[in-house]
């Protein structure tokens, strides 16, 4: 499976289990706000100030050993 930052939030979360904790630990902290679910991980990045490319790098390469 491979993400990319123009999937929204609330289907992230919802693909698998570690997708949520990466995120927080990112420093989205607000996945459960009715808004973030309708964001797309680009624009969560962009307001979080996180650089979405590698995130979306570091997400897939883990999800690419499970």
């Amino acid at each position: 499976m491979q993400i990319s930052k123009d999937m929204l939030i609330g289907d992230l979360v919802n693909k698998h289990e570690l997708i949520a904790p990466m995120l927080m630990r990112a420093g989205m902290h607000c996945l459960g706000c009715p808004s973030a679910q309708s964001e797309s991980l680009e624009e969560a990045c962009m307001v979080h100030g996180i650089d979405c490319d590698t995130l979306v790098s570091g997400i897939n390469e883990v999800l690419a050993d499970k």
